[in-house]
């Protein structure tokens, strides 16, 4: 019966965060709508749509070997009020990535975006919604087929996002909140627009969920596309190389096995090559295109670099990203507009990290001792945080009963308070309760903060963070821990609810946000 009731909940949490999900981007889009239709648009130049160059190739035409598809002359449309509504809404990164899916690469700054959102829009403009291109145009087209692909990746990250949570958690109910927390997360509007935040955190945390139940071969395809998405998705191979150092230290050390030590070694390399390997592919694409058909003197400067990266080039020459290149007085509004996201990160990495300091410290090698301090400490998981360990599973399935390296038992959690309270026979039976799977989620997290304060334009910390799940778990847990005052889970869902007016207010209308 126990067993069923699990089962039950889960299923019903399911549903339910299916449901607020897809409410959740239809209250998005109808805010939009709604600022669309009350204010005019502080830049309208974003309809403008000039013929592509002849010298491209569409990403349609990449697949098709012809570009005839988006590049002949469009006949005029059957419903051209409703292709202005949705030719007009395409602003800011939206643009680009519009004009990539119609046009290819056309210029040496439009290397900045990457190819996923490109080529999926182009395949649905094709298929699915080709037989409204009479209606309403191409282009209109591409921008539906961009909002139907990014609200429904929101859908489908959001369920991967409680699955991911209810095995790292072991509480569906925390699981449940921090899920819906992230249905109203900050950075919503951009899930429901035309950017790379949606498919990103499909591929992201869906890769994680999937990582996380052992199944390394599809984990592995789901985090490269990550590289396909975003620049920053080759930092998900750290995943795959924090799980190889412990398998790798284990077969070595643990189990004297030199030959298992050699595959776990070679296979992490193999796998996080290949989650790295979009990224490097894209780079090379972009050098054979602005590089490699003219002479010397004909060359960007980047082209004669000892490591020709187009990507760091171009976000240093059009948009002056630099380290510390945004610490300017005029900048100080967006430091502020930020704080928000940032300050909540820090309160997560100092959280978590002064729960189990000898962890992260030692990157999992050292266990806290179960002394009385660590044995009372608050854990912010959930009211049955301990009720299951997990963390990667074993290379080999039938290792799985044996367990690994982050298998634990069961704590007795004491519900009332949060605190995860060992017995003295687990904890000499086996002192790996601290939750080591815990590790490469702060210190992706970590490096993220680092990299949106001091390199990139600040203001976009809001979207460069969002799709990290520790915020969310964090957010929960002081939504509704008992030790912690309730005014906070007020401010936390004030500032998301703040934000989502205020995104959709000023974003729709062309005007900055982040």
């Amino acid at each position: 019966m126990a067993g069923k009731s699990t089962a039950d909940l889960h299923y019903n949490h399911t549903r339910l965060v299916l449901k607020y999900a897809v409410i959740s981007r239809l209250v998005l889009i109808s805010l939009i709508v709604l600022w669309r239709s009350l204010l005019s648009p502080y830049d309208t130049s974003a309809s403008i749509n000039p013929s592509c160059l002849s010298n491209t190739t569409s990403i349609i035409g990449l697949f098709s070997g012809s570009n005839s598809y988006l590049k002949s002359d469009s006949p005029p449309v059957l419903l051209p009020r409703l292709a202005s509504v949705i030719e007009d809404s395409i602003v800011w990164d939206s643009v680009y990535f519009v004009r990539i899916a119609q046009c290819g690469y056309e210029y040496e700054q439009n290397y900045a975006f990457f190819p996923l959102i490109p080529i999926c829009i182009s395949l649905l403009s094709r298929t699915v919604f080709a037989p409204l291109i009479p209606f309403i145009g191409q282009r209109a087209v591409l921008g539906l087929s961009g909002y139907v692909l990014n609200n429904f990746a929101f859908v489908l990250a959001s369920f991967y996002l409680y699955r991911l949570s209810a095995i790292i958690l072991k509480d569906s109910e925390v699981a449940f909140r921090a899920t819906i927390l992230f249905c109203l997360n900050p950075a919503s509007i951009f899930y429901s627009s035309i950017y790379t935040e949606s498919m990103y955190a499909l591929c992201s945390i869906g890769g994680l969920y999937y990582l996380m139940r052992g199944s390394n071969n599809i984990a592995t395809l789901c985090l490269a596309l990550t590289g396909f998405a975003r620049s920053n998705g080759v930092l998900i191979a750290g995943y795959i190389c924090f799980q190889t150092m412990h398998r790798s230290y284990k077969a070595a050390f643990v189990r004297k096995n030199a030959g298992g030590t050699l595959l776990v070694l070679l296979s992490g390399a193999l796998r996080s090559l290949f989650i790295i390997s979009p990224f490097i592919a894209f780079q090379a694409y972009g050098y054979y295109n602005m590089c490699g058909r003219g002479t010397s003197d004909e060359m960007r400067p980047w082209c004669k670099a000892r490591l020709p990266l187009l990507y760091n080039y171009i976000q240093s020459r059009y948009w002056g990203v630099g380290f510390l290149k945004y610490f300017q007085v005029k900048q100080i509004p967006n430091f502020v507009l930020a704080s928000p996201i940032l300050s909540l990160a820090l309160c997560t990495i100092i959280h978590y990290v002064k729960l189990w300091p000898e962890v992260f410290v030692s990157l999992g090698f050292r266990e806290s001792s179960p002394n009385k301090e660590s044995a009372t400490s608050s854990m912010p998981l959930g009211r049955s945080a301990g009720s299951k360990s997990v963390g990667f599973p074993s290379e080999n399935r039938s290792d799985a009963g044996q367990g690994d390296f982050l298998r634990r038992r069961k704590p007795a959690v004491r519900e009332e308070n949060y605190v995860v309270q060992p017995s003295e026979d687990e904890a000499s039976e086996n002192p790996g309760l601290k939750p080591i799977i815990l590790v490469p989620f702060i210190l992706h997290l970590v490096f993220m903060v680092a990299t949106a304060f001091f390199v990139m334009h600040v203001q976009v910390s809001t979207r460069f963070l969002s799709a990290s799940p520790p915020l969310y778990w964090f957010g929960s847990y002081v939504m509704t821990s008992p030790h912690l005052s309730k005014r906070w889970g007020y401010i936390i869902w004030t500032y998301c609810a703040a934000y989502i007016l205020l995104g959709s207010l000023l974003f729709s209308n062309f005007y900055p946000f982040t």
